[in-house]
């Protein structure tokens, strides 16, 4: 076992934990935080997207002994690093623009989608889909993902002005 102290959605957590163990099976089912899933279990899919200190990462290829020290935030603790509602606007955004379908994408390419963002607050629909490859959706709903980013980043609104 080994011991690793991290903060996640902002909150400090302590625990031994087997050195194999991933960081997405950490969140799941040593803290309880579903809403990051498990899609393919090989980093293919990006379900499993989460914020290791403001990066985007596929929690399936990071072991939690990897995350010690780290920040780590989840599609569970999104909202909280903005302030001024309930969802982050990337999050209202995806609900305004039907941007899921089953859902099961959904957490992974939100959290993608805010990091694109973070980087490029004003993608081109190329560079959407161009940031969001490695995060699958099995419904194809492609088109309103990349519409639900380009309506987070403002982009929406002046297409249609």
């Amino acid at each position: 076992m080994t011991r690793i102290n991290l903060t996640v959605d902002g909150a400090k957590v302590a625990d031994d934990v087997e050195p194999r163990l991933l960081l997405v099976q950490y969140l799941r089912d040593k803290l309880g935080k579903t809403g990051t899933v498990i899609g393919c279990d090989t980093s293919n899919c990006g379900a499993c997207t989460v914020h290791l200190d403001g990066t985007s990462v596929k929690s399936c290829n990071v072991l939690a002994v990897q995350a010690d020290g780290a920040e780590v935030t989840t599609i569970e603790g999104l909202a909280a690093t903005y302030d001024g509602g309930e969802l982050h606007p990337v999050q209202e955004s995806f609900r305004e623009c039907h941007g899921l379908q089953c859902g099961y994408c959904t957490p992974g390419m939100i959290m993608q989608s805010v990091a694109l963002l973070n980087e490029n607050p004003k993608p081109t629909e190329q560079e959407i889909r161009l940031g969001l490859e490695g995060n699958l959706c099995r419904c194809t709903g492609y088109h309103n993902i990349v519409r639900a980013v380009q309506h987070a980043s403002g982009q929406a609104e002046e297409m249609h002005a």
